[in-house]
């Protein structure tokens, strides 16, 4: 009798200890687009507490806290070093996310960071060397890597049924809006680079995770619409990766309506993956065989419903953070992205193919 009691207590006891574990206290430093897309999937998931959200601004931060019942605050300092925090989402623009990310790993903190990692290979490089010394998570936004049809695209690549990647192309498109041009967006003292680099990095992330390294990139970027601003609004690259394979990027803010569509060609078959849900139309994967002799024939899955790529991201890194390894579209690879994406702008700028 006594045993078992002893066992009862016991179990009682991991079983608390091991939702103490899991549970994780989530501070948000930006009040923005990104900050209204996550934080919702925080206040969804049953190992994550949202505890404060930050802004330049105190009012915008207090608008949000007040709608998902959590503290707000001004600043972000103050906020990384607290001790009741566990993780920090880095939501701000690119020329704050070295700084908040290194003072967060530093203080203890795994640290989600919007794309683009950052703005320099130097800054990227300080993030690494935090994260390894404090062995701390770092992950980038790459959310696209957790959309379905993206998933599913790569676990058919992965299982050889399109046989070695020859070449890929992603066109990225979206509609700009007048007041883009007076936005962070639009200014080179908070951006990391334009809509190549914006959008872009996105499709370089996935060439790569698709495709293999980068090593060689030609570019050609331009100012065609939106001039009231330095920034490009249309970025056009052609990589060679270490295999050989080939792949090109247009990222548009001139496109007028929003596009998204992603294909890699191998040698026994192709990939595509169409829309993004909600105003990038319905997410398709198409998948089709090299066939000389009979009709053309492929398959084709749609997948509706809301964009669950989000969710998918968040789940993904606090798995990786309880199991104590790298997540799914990790430092590495923001940094990795980021020098084939300042690469293209060197080719640009230099009318020559970079080796990266």
């Amino acid at each position: 009798m006594e045993t078992l009691l002893n066992q009862r207590v016991f179990s009682i006891k991991t079983l608390v200890e091991g939702e103490n574990k899991i549970m994780k206290n989530i501070a948000v430093i930006g009040s923005g687009l990104q900050a209204k897309r996550r934080i919702p999937i925080i206040k969804e998931s049953k190992n994550t507490n949202l505890k404060i959200v930050t802004a330049e601004n105190i009012y915008k931060a207090e608008v949000l806290a007040k709608k998902f019942d959590c503290e707000a605050a001004a600043g972000w300092k103050d906020v990384v070093q607290r001790d009741d925090i566990d993780i920090v989402l880095v939501l701000t623009p690119p020329n704050s996310h070295a700084e908040i990310s290194i003072n967060a790993m530093n203080s203890g903190k795994h640290v989600l960071c919007e794309k683009p990692l950052c703005r320099t290979i130097d800054e990227a490089d300080q993030m690494l060397k935090a994260s390894k010394l404090n062995n701390k998570i770092l992950k980038c936004g790459f959310n696209h890597r957790h959309h379905p049809a993206v998933k599913e695209a790569k676990r058919l690549l992965d299982k050889g049924l399109i046989g070695n990647p020859l070449f890929g192309r992603c066109n990225y498109g979206i509609c700009g809006r007048p007041e883009y041009e007076t936005e962070w967006r639009a200014n080179p003292d908070l951006a990391a680079g334009g809509q190549f680099l914006e959008q872009g990095i996105h499709a370089i992330d996935l060439f790569r995770w698709f495709m293999g390294e980068i090593v060689e990139v030609s570019s050609m970027n331009s100012i065609q619409y939106f001039k009231n601003q330095p920034m490009e609004d249309n970025g056009m690259a052609i990589f060679r990766m270490k295999s050989g394979a080939t792949a090109s990027v247009h990222a548009s803010l001139t496109h007028w309506k929003n596009l998204f569509n992603f294909e890699v060609y191998g040698e026994d078959g192709y990939l595509q993956v169409n829309g993004l849900g909600s105003s990038y139309g319905t997410e398709k994967l198409i998948f089709g065989k090299r066939d000389f002799d009979a009709p053309f024939n492929y398959h084709v899955t749609e997948y509706r419903g809301g964009d669950i790529s989000w969710k998918e991201e968040w789940d993904e890194f606090i798995k990786s953070i309880d199991e104590n390894r790298e997540p799914l579209g990790n430092g590495d690879d923001g940094l990795a992205s980021l020098k084939v994406a300042l690469a293209s702008y060197e080719a640009e700028k230099k009318g020559k193919v970079i080796k990266i």
